[in-house]
């Protein structure tokens, strides 16, 4: 469980449940979902106290994530999507043949 997952981590990285995919998925709905595997403060709280929370975008806040967890001092959301579009466009560059 996610509980037993993040005990002691020093990262936690989410990722966007995608409900365009759902369909005829075994999930009852996205609470329950977000009651059984979406990261909460409370959850949280089982990781290192200077753990980071990672999550490429977009989010499904209440979801996989909760607000409170997504906007907090330990969320690297936003420069690791802000990051992450760099690094792929400078590796689409070198892959069509413009450099580094």
């Amino acid at each position: 469980n996610l509980e037993e997952g993040i005990k002691g981590c020093d990262v936690v990285i989410m990722l966007r449940l995608q409900n365009e995919r759902m369909s005829g998925a075994l999930l009852p709905s996205s609470q329950e979902y977000f009651k059984s595997f979406g990261l909460t403060q409370e959850k949280l709280q089982l990781t290192k106290p200077d753990a980071i929370v990672m999550h490429p975008g977009p989010m499904n806040r209440g979801v996989e994530i909760d607000s409170a967890v997504a906007d907090s001092p330990r969320a690297v959301i936003l420069p690791q999507v802000t990051f992450g579009i760099a690094m792929r466009m400078a590796v689409m560059s070198v892959l069509a043949g413009g450099g580094a």
